[in-house]
């Protein structure tokens, strides 16, 4: 198999691709910091007996939910019993009064992003994953990862296991560790056990709420989690992150460092690959098959439902035949689109109906050899009469479609439109394809939302890419258009100048203020009859009014002033 990982780092968005045999596979997006797998100090909010769980602040937005299975009792910490060694079970019967009081400090470990309305899941039960072993302090136990299947080697990893996990520890070896060296394990668990000493001492000075450890950026992730003997390249596009990428390659994966290559085309690096276009329609409900056959996929926040359509393949033998080859098929593409999207949790596929038992069989046998390929764990059901599959999908936090997208504002959450930070970076691309046209700057018209994601807060987003676009931005807001469209003209500073500004500081002029609409931010913004946007000083009390301000500072993009003339209009 030809395995390429392509990387796209730019200020705003990591992205990472893996591309098999000329085919996108799987996306990794980051906007944010990650928060899974990250450990906090938290404290005890409430603690519910009838849901058998505590809700505890750790400092984000919502508390985090933990369930009584996932709590380590304190009598188990001191009796030295392996945490392994208690069955979730029996963890179940506890009751949560005994275990948690409110206003109690513990150390936790997100386990599920937050999602939706729903807060972090976490867990006391703490796990450091490395390049070959997962490190437990809280555990005892030795644990082998089920998808090496030689006796042989299992057998060759216990021993290994055996003398090198730390006492008190508890080890899992994982699929990389196979064919690996003693010592190179040996590297692994003694890097793992450090950084635990480092937690435990950042705890120790560290006030509830808070972070006590941050898991690795994503590109670290990949490069931990994801790059192995069968990945042919590894291709990033930023010098940078080029350069650490290959001092931690020349520690940890001496094997794989010549590799990792730096791509200094012109043409941006998802598009020479040729990913950007299957991106595009990541966001659709419908996907298309090769045959004449689609896909429909519907995510929901309990449930995602996957319905099979022969479309236009009609076949060439007979109808059971047709039915059989459009369910295979099917079956390769429904891997795929999970991997590629992320999909999590209940997941029900609804192949075409088929009567004969043993073209169920022959279907359902194909899907788990497509499923083996998936690094997340996955549950799968039989083929019921009516064609439906039960599986379930490892979560840890939003699918990729959910990160992408958010709540369609007309149709009240029926529906899923691409976020103003998606559109946002979608100009973003469009400008660095433009880079061959003449000038000097550029003029940008978008929604304000967009607007207001391409400027950023205090206008870092437009002054950052000013700076590696080499070219001056002009970005005007336009009330009338969609959240989607967009227009990007290609010109002169001393044309735009002339065209668009014609505004001095301490000027005074009428704008309307509005919320802002960036995620997270708590303020006014201004706007002028001509879509220039406004960092308004103070001005929370003046939303939805139609206010006199001065210019305090004149940008190309955008302003800062104050209310001088409250109350003109509402």
């Amino acid at each position: 198999m030809n395995k390429q990982i392509i990387v796209n780092v730019t200020p705003r968005e990591t992205r990472i691709a893996v591309v098999e045999n000329g085919q996108l596979m799987e996306l990794r997006v980051e906007r944010e910091e990650r928060v899974v797998g990250s450990i906090y100090k938290g404290m005890v909010q409430n603690v519910l007996p009838g849901m058998d769980a505590a809700f505890v602040d750790i400092g984000l937005e919502r508390n985090a939910f933990l369930y009584v299975a996932d709590i380590l009792p304190e009598d188990e910490i001191s009796n030295g019993e392996s945490p392994a060694s208690i069955k979730r079970s029996d963890l179940r019967r506890r009751r949560i009064t005994d275990l948690l009081k409110p206003g109690q400090e513990l150390m936790v470990q997100v386990i599920k992003g937050p999602r939706g309305t729903k807060g972090a899941r976490v867990s006391s039960r703490i796990a450091l994953p490395g390049r070959c072993v997962v490190l437990m302090p809280t555990g005892n136990n030795l644990g082998i990862s089920k998808k090496i299947e030689s006796r042989d080697e299992r057998e060759r990893l216990r021993k290994i296991g055996e003398r090198i996990r730390p006492a008190g520890f508890g080890l899992i070896m994982r699929t990389e560790c196979e064919q690996k060296a003693e010592t190179e394990l040996r590297s692994d668990v003694r890097f793992l056990k450090n950084a635990w000493g480092q937690v435990v001492d950042n705890a120790r000075k560290t006030r509830a709420p808070g972070l006590v450890y941050r898991d690795q950026s994503l590109l670290y992730r990949t490069l931990r989690d994801m790059v192995s003997d069968d990945v042919n390249k590894v291709v990033i596009d930023d010098p940078d992150e080029f350069e650490k990428v290959h001092a931690v390659a020349e520690s940890v994966l001496p094997e794989l460092r010549e590799r990792i290559v730096l791509y200094d085309g012109e043409t941006p690096i998802f598009d020479h690959f040729n990913v950007e276009r299957d991106l595009e329609k990541l966001i659709k409900q419908k996907v298309s098959l090769k045959s004449g056959g689609s896909l429909v996929i519907d995510e929901m926040e309990a449930i995602t439902a996957i319905d099979i359509n022969t479309g236009k393949q009609v076949g060439t033998t007979n109808l059971a035949d047709t039915i059989l080859q459009a369910n295979l098929e099917a079956a390769d593409e429904v891997g795929r689109q999970l991997r590629l999207r992320d999909i999590g949790g209940i997941i029900v596929v609804d192949f075409i109906d088929m009567s004969s038992a043993a073209d169920r069989k022959k279907v359902l046998t194909h899907f788990q050899n497509v499923l083996k390929k998936d690094r997340a764990r996955t549950r799968i059901g039989r083929i019921s009469s009516l064609g439906l599959v039960e599986m379930t999908r490892k979560r840890t936090g939003e699918s990729v479609t959910e990160a992408l997208t958010s709540v369609c504002p007309m149709c009240d959450g029926r529906g899923r439109v691409p976020s103003s930070d998606t559109v946002s970076l979608w100009v973003e691309r469009d400008l660095r394809r433009a880079m061959d046209e003449p000038g000097n700057a550029f003029y940008v018209d978008c929604s304000p939302a967009v607007c207001e994601s391409l400027i950023g807060a205090d206008g870092e987003n437009v002054e950052e890419l000013e700076h590696v676009l080499s070219r001056a931005l002009f970005i005007r807001a336009d009330q009338t258009v969609g959240l989607d469209e967009y227009t990007i003209q290609s010109g002169t500073i001393d044309q735009f100048d002339k065209s668009v500004m014609g505004l001095r500081r301490a000027q005074v002029l009428e704008c309307n203020v509005r919320s802002s609409q960036l995620n997270g931010a708590n303020k006014a913004v201004g706007w002028t009859d001509g879509g220039y946007y406004i960092e308004l000083v103070e001005g929370e009390s003046y939303i939805g009014r139609r206010v006199k301000i001065c210019l305090e500072d004149i940008r190309r993009s955008f302003a800062v002033g104050s209310v001088i003339m409250p109350g003109l209009t509402r």
